[in-house]
């Protein structure tokens, strides 16, 4: 291994914020210089990240967070992760001639969760005021922002299909009819104004004003504009056909961000925390627990053999996540066998020197059901449809699939946030008249089919990609995550380990090649199946490629540096603070002192 980075590992102790764009890792880095913590400088964060990566995330997505409070010692999760809607059932879409629920357009619309779950992480866990947070991201809706050439792409893709389709999304993102050219100052007045008006919330502390401001949100004038539009609203989306949503104002009155308790598996010393089964968080901790009986620290972390054996425990446990993972609130998930030694010990003995081709759910006893469903849902040809609004399932070959955002604090006191906010896209939906932005298009992770963990039903949370990671060790406390829809945990597992078994920094771990599975049923429509399908970046090697083909994996040589957007903070003993991000796609910066 050699000691040059693509970049420098940031060290400091006075904190660090690392994010998917340079612009809002800035203000988080801002916010700490204001004296504020990791929970004030998160919410600044993530409020500039629906700014400048509109593509990626918006204010009617969703955002799991993972974090970890000081002065109590504790981890928690919140989860802002927004449910169907009450009249969101498989019988209306199936009457509607649907076999899947779209991959944009308002019948693919669950109750807007990430801004509710700012709010709720800035008021009991932050300092600083609502204005004082929310201040940078109306700065840059209101002044501008320079558009990344992938956004200014996606939308001059889109502008035809705006302009015919959606209207009010063309005069947001289209201003004078016309797409912004990269790097061009882009703005959006309206949110702007939105998010103004917000932060304006009256209230005699700064509880009450963000209160005030949630309620605005859910039961105020963004509601009002959202159902103003809803009543007479039908929109064209994936399933070439118009369609009228099913969100109502009581859905979204009725609905909270909530906080609750992580779920944890101990690996080699570390403490992993992750997401319970309403997202995909758990399928690495499921991962983990296969590995821990490979010694992977005497295999090249580049090799044929490291990469064989990482990609075989992740379609194990993939499928386990299709048959198994949902709502738990509405489904019995058997997580305690699923993270047993003794099943793990079992499913470790499928995964041999060739490429299995099988997808392959392990039995557990009483729901035997939820695996043959799996696999036979797997078997059915879902076809390849039009790809609009969903995240990606190869690395970024095109520039219309959403994705997401990922962002890691860490505060001189120890505090720690990891976030995956998502959805709401500006390509998921047309934007709200007035309010600046669209809703989102999560219900697309839903199946339309009674009797699973993951059908559609009212007040079910989606089962997610989303999943920020934290873990522990020995005083050591380690930030992380990425965006990239099914790959998350695959390349998180990947950056991981090499970081536990191989001894390399943070940032050199970002810098070593990536590689994912395809292989099993994608949570985005159209739910493509891809047997034994894997892409990998050129830099391990032809070598490596032909013995991965030997073995007979299907793989497809991605463009160089083009798999992966990891960025990672951490806090050592004594106060030091590490952070890193990844060079791919050259937006992504970590920053502290």
């Amino acid at each position: 291994m050699t000691d040059f980075t693509t970049r420098p590992e940031i060290r400091g102790t006075f904190g660090a914020v690392t994010s998917t764009h340079w612009i809002a890792s800035a203000v988080g880095m801002r916010i700490l210089e204001q004296g504020g913590n990791a929970f004030d400088a998160a919410v600044a964060t993530g409020l500039t990240l629906q700014l400048v990566e509109p593509h990626l995330n918006g204010p009617a997505g969703d955002m799991p967070a993972i974090f970890y409070r000081a002065d109590t010692d504790e981890v928690s999760v919140l989860c802002a992760q927004g449910v169907a809607p009450e009249a969101a059932t498989v019988e209306h879409y199936t009457d509607l001639g649907l076999s899947l629920v779209p991959g944009s357009g308002l019948l693919a619309t669950v109750v807007p969760g990430a801004f509710d779950g700012w709010m709720l992480m800035l008021r009991d866990h932050g300092t600083l005021s609502l204005r004082e947070v929310m201040q940078p991201a109306i700065d840059y809706a209101r002044d501008g922002h320079p558009v990344l050439p992938r956004l200014a792409g996606m939308i001059d893709g889109l502008a035809e299909y705006f302009a015919q389709e959606w209207p009010t999304s063309a005069e947001v993102w289209t201003p004078g009819g016309k797409a912004p050219e990269p790097h061009a100052l882009f703005k959006n007045p309206d949110l702007a104004a939105t998010y103004d008006r917000l932060a304006s919330s009256p209230g005699a502390t700064r509880e009450a004003q963000i209160d005030a401001a949630r309620a605005e949100w859910r039961d105020g004038f963004v509601a009002d504009a959202i159902f103003d539009y809803l009543k007479d609203a039908e929109v064209m989306d994936v399933s070439g056909k118009k369609h009228a949503g099913v969100l109502t104002r009581s859905d979204m009155t009725d609905w909270r961000a909530t906080f609750e308790r992580p779920l944890t598996y101990d690996y080699h010393g570390w403490h992993v925390h992750k997401t319970q089964a309403w997202s995909q968080g758990p399928v690495m901790l499921q991962a983990l627990a296969l590995l821990k009986g490979f010694d992977l620290a005497a295999m090249d972390p580049n090799g044929a053999e490291f990469i064989h054996t990482v990609i075989e425990a992740m379609k194990l446990a993939y499928a386990d996540r299709e048959a198994y993972y949902g709502d738990p609130d509405f489904s019995e998930v058997p997580m305690e066998v699923l993270l047993s030694d003794d099943y793990n010990d079992a499913r470790r003995g499928l995964i041999t020197d060739t490429a299995s081709l099988d997808q392959r759910p392990g039995g557990v006893p009483g729901f035997e059901a939820r695996a043959e469903a799996y696999v036979e849902r797997a078997a059915r040809d879902f076809g390849v449809g039009d790809v609009m609004a969903q995240e990606p399932t190869m690395a970024h070959l095109t520039e219309k699939r959403g994705d997401t955002v990922h962002l890691d604090v860490v505060d001189r006191w120890g505090n720690m946030v990891s976030a995956t906010p998502s959805g709401g896209w500006l390509q998921s939906n047309p934007v709200i008249p007035g309010l600046g932005f669209p809703l989102n298009s999560r219900a697309q992770m839903f199946w339309l089919e009674d009797g699973l963990p993951t059908s559609l039903g009212p007040k079910r949370r989606p089962r997610t990609t989303l999943t920020p990671s934290l873990a522990e060790k020995a005083g050591v406390r380690l930030a992380f995550g990425t965006p990239g829809g099914d790959q998350q945990d695959q390349w998180q597992l990947i950056w991981f380990l090499r970081f536990v078994h191989h001894g390399l920094g943070l940032q050199e771990c970002m810098d070593q090649p990536l590689f994912h599975s395809m292989h099993f049923q994608s949570s985005f429509f159209p739910r493509a199946v891809m047997p034994g399908e894997m892409m990998i970046e050129p830099n391990v090697g032809e070598d490596v490629i032909a013995e991965l083909r030997a073995r007979g994996h299907k793989v497809t040589v991605a463009d160089p540096w083009t798999i992966g957007r990891l960025t990672a903070a951490m806090w050592e003993p004594g106060g030091m603070m590490r952070a890193a991000a990844t060079p791919r796609l050259m937006q992504a910066y970590a920053v502290g002192r």
